[in-house]
């Protein structure tokens, strides 16, 4: 199985000072804010924005009403209104190829679709198998034309195609929850996390084995799947769980819930509830002030850093 550069969403980042937490020390706002960096973007939206990816032709967004949003040299822009169908089913997920040509794109009613970044064309492989059940998320390996692709579904089911959408099986890997992330660090290699606070492993795309975690006690909302033996869970309660290979190791970050993870090379960040933003370095997680108190839904790490959520909400660093 090849080893893929993980360049999709989940990455945390963190700061100083105030009160020491499990595993970290969470800085003030106060201490923070001359240093974060974040500022608020103008977007065409005021619908709720769910997924942001980054592509070869800059950050893209996706959220209520099927928008699909570009950051380019001139701000952010909409390019796709409606979906990938045009029948408006919000975008909850979004991915990209390894060469970062091909966007993909997941929601309600069973919504994928493909657009290509260099061209403006758009795909639409939504209903795959006539199911119209919501998607939550989507995993994409493999180079444009060539992909790989995972979709958590919200009965339960996994969705994989290994012919760049054209054919779609499923997996039911638990009790039937539904599967809130998804995220892959090979071709057929990664990690999911479902409403029963449940993880799952496959390597080899169609078969899953429960990873944990035991008495986790709070709802799981992100994966960032980087190998086999380092995986990033985050979830309620402003929990953050770090799988190194024989065990996980929680960080509480107080009481906001965590909406998305992405750490890459001991560096990352994490989004949530009230704009709160934490960010990983030297091992430790830093809060950092942000310039809007909106709810944050997911991260990229990128040039910018870009994160988005609640009524069109996008910040910059």
């Amino acid at each position: 199985m090849t080893e893929r550069t993980h360049t999709t969403r989940r990455t945390a980042l963190r700061g100083i000072a105030g009160a020491f937490v499990a595993g970290g020390v969470l800085g003030s706002a106060g201490a923070a804010a001359a240093e974060s960096g974040w500022t608020v973007a103008e977007t065409p939206t005021d619908r709720d924005l769910y997924d942001v990816a980054e592509t070869d032709a800059g950050a893209y967004a996706v959220g209520g009403g099927g928008d699909v949003l570009r950051r380019d040299a001139g701000g952010w822009t909409r390019v796709i209104d409606g979906g990938p169908t045009g029948n408006g089913n919000s975008l909850y997920g979004a991915d990209v190829s390894d060469d970062g040509e091909r966007l993909w794109f997941v929601g309600a009613s069973g919504a994928i679709g493909e657009y290509d970044v260099t061209t403006g064309s758009l795909t639409d492989y939504s209903a795959p198998n006539d199911v119209t059940n919501n998607f939550n998320g989507v995993a994409v390996a493999g180079p444009a034309d060539e992909e790989n692709v995972y979709v958590a579904g919200d009965s339960g089911k996994i969705y994989y195609s290994f012919d760049g959408g054209e054919t779609f099986d499923q997996v039911t890997p638990g009790s039937g929850s539904a599967i809130d992330a998804i995220d892959f660090h090979g071709d057929r290699a990664g990690h999911a996390v479902d409403g029963n606070q449940t993880v799952f492993s496959t390597d080899d795309g169609g078969t899953y084995d429960r990873l944990g975690i035991e008495n986790a006690n709070v709802n799981f909302y992100a994966v960032d799947s980087d190998a086999p033996d380092e995986v990033y869970v985050a979830g309620g309660g402003g929990t953050v769980y770090e799988w190194n290979g024989t065990a996980w190791d929680p960080t509480d970050l107080g009481d906001a819930g965590l909406r998305d993870v992405e750490v890459e090379d001991g560096a990352g960040l994490t989004v949530g509830g009230g704009g709160t933003v934490f960010e990983l370095a030297g091992g430790d997680w830093t809060r950092l002030d942000t310039p809007t108190g909106a709810n944050l839904k997911a991260v990229v790490r990128g040039d910018p850093d870009v994160a988005v959520g609640a009524s069109g909400t996008v910040i910059e660093r």
